[in-house]
């Protein structure tokens, strides 16, 4: 804080010293040269005045200097000046500020020009001392010159006044740089309080933080001010935008101009956060979160964070995916440590026949479920991931029941497989949470293939779902299983609409539940027709 206040501070002080500075060489150069200037004006002014005055010219003309004396005496002493002194062509004196001098040749030089019909202005020195002194030339009625008026300034009194001046300049200069500290520290003290302490180095960096951090996250983000007007705008931002056919200059536009849809307005006026809010923007849809930037209790602005739903909906599925592929895999590495417990024991009470047959049954029952599948089961990832399945289901005490005539081709693609997948290990798990306090467990899976549609079948003989619950039971967070559940029916509903499909829950029987799934399923070769 103190440091901040100490840069601003020295800054502001260092451009008012540099203004003043500027300032006190253009006062010396020009404003100083100018009062000596009109002093100098006002010497030549006066002595223009008297070798003007007909009782000038006259008394030369006729020798009478008592009436010239008594007039330049006279306007000695009215314009404060150092004398006024009256010469003839022969530089004899008619008047002076000591009449003793009158008549004498007049002394310190400087006549030579004005002599010559030349107005001048130089410094000498004489009885009086160094002085400044205006020469103007005197003509009598015709035209002819017949002597010159000397008006004097004490030079030691312009040299005064040009000094005076200078202080004057001084103290102004003095004064504008004790008020100008005074700004800078108030100055200072404002912008420590706007910029919340921080140094201009710790700013700078904060700023180029901020910006790598905006242009690095995934999601877009637009930010307009408290008019509406866009003020920021990230690279993923501009990239969806443009991928939905938005295009232009952006930084400057009022949002309800560029983007009318996302309503911005509204939350700039309410205050409100509009959270996960759907867009649909020329065929795009993007997931929007929108809320108010607050300064001091009032609203400055606000922000809106977007992304392409399509890419969180594939995040999903990939995690979803993931997790199914998990669940098998763990299934099955449990069971085969319980069989390899079960040789373990054998080995150690010596129940060496016991055991061959163990291992014998188990391998047969393991090749008959291996038979089975992949001969039902053509698509090796399908396939596999059901051999994980029944292998959870044998340990939860569930007969999974794969039905004889089912068959499924190899999928035209990954993606097919991933929602299939989703579809049917959903389904499976509900079932398996269904048949809990369940006897004689049961769960029947069939896969029916004809002419690009798959037909899949889930059907279990717990207690059914509800007729209350029926119309909820797709949306995304509801569940009878308590909290934090209520996710694998909507990815199921999900998956089947990304194939094409729809989901079917048969009327409620006696017992159990009935789900069918029928879907679009490209075989593999059948993409290329």
């Amino acid at each position: 804080m103190y440091g901040l206040r100490t840069t601003v501070t020295f800054m502001v002080c260092l451009v008012i010293t540099l203004v003043l500075l500027v300032l006190y060489i253009i006062f010396s150069n020009l404003i100083i040269p100018q009062k000596r200037q009109a002093l100098e004006d006002k010497a030549i002014t006066i002595a223009r005045t008297i070798a003007l005055m007909p009782l000038v010219a006259e008394g030369l003309n006729e020798g009478k200097s008592k009436d010239i004396q008594a007039y330049t005496a006279k306007i000695t002493r009215r314009n404060d000046i150092l004398f006024v002194v009256v010469t003839d062509m022969n530089g004899i004196r008619y008047s002076h500020p000591n009449p003793s001098l009158v008549g004498l040749p007049f002394e310190g030089g400087g006549l030579d020009r004005s002599l010559r019909g030349e107005e001048s202005i130089s410094e000498g020195e004489g009885h009086l001392g160094k002085s400044l002194r205006a020469f103007v030339p005197v003509y009598n009625g015709r035209g002819q010159q017949v002597g010159v008026v000397v008006v004097g300034l004490s030079l030691e009194r312009v040299r005064g006044i040009v000094r005076q001046n200078e202080w004057i300049i001084i103290v102004i200069l003095l004064s504008g740089a004790v008020l100008g500290a005074a700004g800078a520290i108030i100055l200072a003290r404002e912008i420590k309080k706007m910029i919340f302490w921080m140094e201009p180095s710790e700013i700078s960096k904060l700023l180029e933080e901020r910006s790598a951090m905006l242009q690095s996250i995934r999601e877009g983000i637009i930010a307009v001010d408290d008019e509406a007007r866009i003020t920021l705008i990230n690279v993923e931002a501009e990239r969806l935008l443009k991928g939905a056919g938005l295009t232009g200059a952006v930084l400057g536009q009022h949002i309800g101009d560029y983007w009318p849809a996302l309503r911005l307005e509204a939350v700039l006026k309410s205050g409100e956060v509009k959270p996960d809010k759907e867009i649909d923007l020329n065929g795009t849809t993007l997931l929007a979160n929108s809320l108010p930037i607050w300064v001091n209790g009032t609203i400055a602005g606000a922000i809106v964070t977007f992304r392409d739903k399509t890419e969180i909906t594939q995040l999903a599925q990939q995690l979803s995916g993931v997790s199914l592929y998990a669940d098998a895999l763990r299934a099955g590495a449990h069971e085969f440590m319980n069989k390899l417990h079960v040789i373990i024991g054998m080995i150690h009470m010596g129940l060496y026949d016991e055991l061959q047959q163990y291992v014998s049954g188990t391998v047969i029952n393991y090749q008959n479920e291996i038979g089975s599948i992949t001969r039902q089961i053509k698509d090796p990832v399908m396939a596999g991931f059901l051999l994980g399945k029944l292998s959870r289901t044998r340990e939860a005490g569930i007969n999974l029941i794969l039905a004889e005539d089912c068959y499924l081709p190899e999928s035209a693609g990954p993606h097919i497989t991933h929602e299939l997948i989703t579809i049917v290990g959903n389904l499976l798990d509900n079932a398996m949470d269904a048949l809990n306090g369940t006897e004689n467990k049961e769960i029947h899976l069939a896969f029916r293939y004809r002419q690009s549609r798959l037909i899949c079948t889930v059907q279990d003989n717990g207690p059914g779902i509800p007729e209350s619950v029926r119309d909820m039971m797709f949306t995304q967070g509801f569940s009878t299983k308590g909290e934090n559940r209520g996710m694998g029916l909507y990815l199921v509903k999900r998956s089947v609409d990304k194939l094409n499909g729809r989901l079917l829950l048969l009327p409620e029987g006696e017992q159990g539940t009935t789900f069918i799934a029928d879907v679009l399923y490209i075989v593999k070769g059948d993409e290329l027709e």
